[in-house]
């Protein structure tokens, strides 16, 4: 079997190269492929199924706490991009412009969007009129184009697929409470359907979102030790609100400006998934995003009852509401177990002549290759407790890593080498000078992730200056 797994779908070994390794199980999975637009990829079948459950999952999440959706249009005009100075200036490397428009050119240049905070600020200038229609919550799920210099599938490209969240409200306690209330859901979302734990945290004023009064971020340790950003909310006070002119009469009878949030996440987090969870031998999905959550093959098919059993099985299992193929294909065995195995799948259910007289099947688990003999009239019992026992492994080990490998450090080079030699995150104190940030570039080539909303005290001055510190911040290396 090992033998034709490496003829079905060898993938390089991460521990000999884990970007290689990477860039092999998204193709090899056929999570996506290269378009003939450089830099811009194309999400296949599969990938895209694993982004629809992720998005299903999240819609309702933002659903739950009154969020609507909306469509607002993919072009903008320079002039309106240009309101509000911090965000153009944020965005100006990376944004595409469009020029012509059939065999004309335009009169003023069109941006693609890069984000839609001017979209919606512009829209909400014309509609928002009294206190009462506050707040508006908005959410739009979208592609959006950034020109970047280097991608990689998922983490960084020139188009990418994201939800991105828009909201006004009457108060800054209010948005303020909707930009740690949006964090919150994040986190959960990663805790609850990606088994991917996280540090909750707020961005340095020299790492936080072009315009905005404080960015909040989640951030996830990957299988190298690296820091993958991995959702974002933002606190913008009234300041766009005054750029845009976005007005409302209050319960005062006078004009006021609304004060405004935005927040994000993005197919990023395919990314994310594949470097928390999966292995050498591909891809492992967490059930809950899994498109196939379990997989049933027949045994010696060509014999008789063997394909009426297993579809019986498949039925039995589709009617719990998990997601559960048949493969009856006349590929070999050995040939499907290596398929779904790099494919992820949570697990695979199989029965065959032997199985039938005993009256059992077998179902095996991706994440720990574990196989049980399962009576029939248990099955149902079994596969539920076995998904939500692959999800709970998977969060379980990717909770023990995060935790054991962020180092406390005192010195800078004690922070190299957490983030060099240990292939981890390491946390100390700051005094707050972006100099000093800048400076740890430099030094331990690492970036600062978050100040954690938890703080610790673990000294009193910093690493790099020596001045008193009292904020303590999370470095790392970071995708």
């Amino acid at each position: 079997m090992a033998k034709e797994k490496k003829q079905v779908k060898a993938i390089t070994s991460m521990e000999d190269d884990f970007a290689q390794w990477y860039t092999d199980i998204c193709l090899k999975a056929e999570l996506v492929e290269y378009s003939s637009v450089k830099g811009f990829l194309i999400i296949r079948p599969y990938g895209y199924a694993i982004w629809e459950n992720m998005v299903d999952i999240m819609d309702g999440m933002f659903k739950k706490t009154g969020h609507q959706n909306v469509a607002m249009p993919l072009l903008m005009p320079e002039s309106l991009l240009r309101k509000e100075g911090e965000l153009v200036n944020g965005f100006a490397p990376e944004v595409a412009w469009v020029t012509m428009g059939g065999s004309e050119e335009l009169e003023e240049r069109m941006a693609v969007r890069p984000t839609s905070e001017t979209l919606f600020c512009d829209h909400w200038s014309r509609v928002l009129q009294s206190y009462k229609q506050l707040p508006m919550l908005y959410n739009q799920w979208c592609s959006v184009v950034r020109w970047e210099k280097t991608t990689r599938p998922f983490l960084r490209s020139r188009e990418f697929w994201w939800q991105e969240g828009h909201t006004i409200h009457e108060t800054a306690e209010e948005a303020i409470a909707e930009t740690e209330q949006q964090l919150n859901c994040y986190a959960d979302f990663c805790r609850d359907a990606l088994a991917m734990p996280v540090l909750k945290g707020r961005k340095t004023d020299k790492e936080k979102f072009a315009g905005a009064e404080a960015t909040y971020t989640i951030e996830a340790m990957m299988k190298d030790g690296k820091a993958l950003q991995s959702g974002t909310s933002h606190f913008f006070g009234d300041k766009f609100s005054r750029a845009y002119d976005v007005t409302f009469t209050g319960r005062d009878n006078r004009l006021q400006y609304p004060f405004q949030t935005s927040w994000g996440s993005s197919t990023r987090l395919i990314g994310a998934v594949i470097m928390t969870h999966s292995d050498n031998n591909g891809l492992v999905l967490p059930p809950a995003i899994a498109p196939i959550q379990v997989v049933v093959i027949p045994v010696a098919m060509h014999k008789e009852g063997v394909l009426d059993a297993a579809r019986s099985l498949q039925q039995r299992i589709d009617a719990l509401g998990i997601r559960t193929k048949l493969d009856d294909s006349d590929q070999s065995n050995g040939w499907k177990y290596a398929e779904y195995e790099m494919k992820g799948v949570p697990l695979r259910v199989e029965i065959g002549p032997k199985d039938m007289e005993k009256g059992q099947c077998v179902i095996a688990r991706r994440d720990t290759g574990e196989k049980y003999f399962v009576p029939l009239e248990e099955l149902e019992a079994k596969v539920q407790e076995l998904l939500k026992a692959v999800h709970d492994n998977l969060y379980n080990a990717a909770a023990e890593r995060l935790n054991t490998r962020i180092y406390p450090c005192q010195t800078v080079e004690e922070i190299r080498e957490a983030a060099q030699e240990k292939h981890g995150f390491a946390k100390s104190m700051w005094c707050g000078n972006e100099a000093c940030e800048v400076a740890m570039k430099e030094l331990a080539g690492v970036s600062s992730r978050c100040l954690p909303l938890e703080q610790e005290k673990l000294g009193d001055v910093c690493p790099v200056c020596g001045k008193p510190a009292d904020k303590m911040i999370v470095w790392g290396i970071a995708y």
